[in-house]
């Protein structure tokens, strides 16, 4: 996914929203790429997509730097359209339900972002996303698009786009329900802050290999985007050392409260281990507002002070 620079909006009007779409069309052809899942969005836009030739720098420079271009010469501007570099988060795609969730998630965005009206209006009525595409004859629709994955994640046959209109529209419902908003967006939270979606053999497997690419590469050589990402994979590394060394699971990190005495001695000795940002923190760690992170201890009794000081020495015999 990537945002419009310092948020604006990157499509204003169905003729820019028809140009990406043309662009994106063009980057498959060029890249090999499949998509499973999108939608265009006011100042941002989601990509589901594989990669069989491993080449998503390339693409994605490409796809961006191209409509880039377009857009600014319509429009006769200049400048950046993009804020920075686009975000990649890789997923266990072998697990279907990592597939049904996160495509769920795309084509649900314009009813949880109130483009639509849930419970009055059908999802179907949005048009810049590949769920009307879902539900045309499998040779109608992009010629890059993949429909399979999704619709074999909840065990809907390709050509049943009934089935399927049956699912997303009785998810989009939920959206109109307290109860169940409430559920869809604890998921969808989940998704935003993850660097991955998969299991923990799955981020284990990433750890590793990231591990192997940066040995020997001295923290120095990294610049901008590499380096905040190279700080943000080492921050991850001494998180999970630091969870099991205090018997923490991910689940722990969800519950409340949000500044336990665990999670501000993670926060503080995160902070010395690596770069990441407060804002990095206070999301891994689901402490609320980013400020938390660096002044979350001012806040606690002395009996918590004293759990998070014994917290603290169990994480310094680590180093």
């Amino acid at each position: 996914m990537a945002r419009g620079n310092q948020g604006r909006a990157i499509f204003k009007d169905d003729r820019d929203r028809q140009r990406w779409m043309e662009t994106l069309g063009q980057a498959c052809a060029k890249t090999g790429w499949r998509i499973h899942a999108y939608v265009l969005m006011g100042n941002h836009y989601h990509l589901l997509l594989e990669t069989p030739e491993a080449n998503l720098v390339a693409g994605m420079k490409w796809l961006q730097g191209t409509y880039t271009q377009r857009y600014n010469a319509r429009h006769q501007v200049g400048g950046h359209l993009f804020q920075g570099r686009y975000k990649a988060v890789p997923v266990e795609a072998a697990h279907a339900g990592y597939l049904e969730n996160l495509s769920t998630y795309i084509h649900l965005n314009p009813a949880r972002a109130g483009l639509i009206q849930a419970g009055k209006e059908k999802l179907k009525s949005y048009r810049w996303s590949s769920y009307p595409s879902y539900l045309t004859p499998p040779r109608r629709g992009p010629v890059w698009l993949e429909r399979k994955r999704v619709l074999g994640a909840l065990r809907i046959k390709p050509e049943d786009g009934q089935g399927y209109e049956i699912y997303l529209e009785g998810r989009t419902l939920e959206l109109a329900v307290k109860a169940g908003r409430a559920g869809l967006e604890a998921q969808w939270r989940a998704l935003r802050r993850t660097w991955y979606v998969g299991g923990e053999p799955f981020a284990a497997k990433l750890r590793e290999q990231i591990g192997s690419l940066l040995e020997g590469c001295r923290r120095e050589s990294h610049q901008g985007q590499v380096k905040r990402e190279h700080g943000e994979w080492a921050a991850e590394r001494w998180l999970q050392q630091g969870m099991t060394a205090l018997a923490l699971r991910e689940e722990d990190l969800v519950c409340p409260p949000k500044v336990s005495a665990e999670k501000a001695a993670l926060a503080g000795w995160l902070r010395e281990r690596s770069t990441v940002s407060l804002r990095w923190l206070s999301e891994r760690l689901h402490m609320g507002h980013y400020s938390n992170a660096c002044r979350g201890p001012r806040k606690m009794s002395r009996d918590a002070e004293r759990k998070r000081t014994q917290s603290r020495a169990k994480l310094d015999r680590l180093s």
